[in-house]
């Protein structure tokens, strides 16, 4: 399915750095996960943002790192 912006949502923020959570609802972390997915969100995101994601199959924490066409995203090490 799609990047749905309803879908994403601020958990934290301070000092220019953004806790994102992403509910993907029956969406697979495979598809979520894919990349350019959160493109459409790239005027949000921003580098160095930490983005949490709940899909139909587990969760995922990403890092969110820019990208050559806007946003790329990192699991976290």
């Amino acid at each position: 399915m799609a990047y749905a912006v309803r879908n994403l949502s601020v958990l934290a923020y301070a000092n220019g750095f953004t806790l994102w959570h992403y509910k993907a609802g029956a969406d697979r972390l495979a598809g979520v996960t894919a990349p350019d997915f959160f493109e459409d969100a790239a005027d949000m995101l921003t580098a160095g943002d930490i983005l949490m994601i709940s899909a139909s199959d587990g969760a995922r924490i990403l890092s969110i790192a820019s990208g050559r066409n806007g946003v790329a995203t990192a699991p976290l090490a």
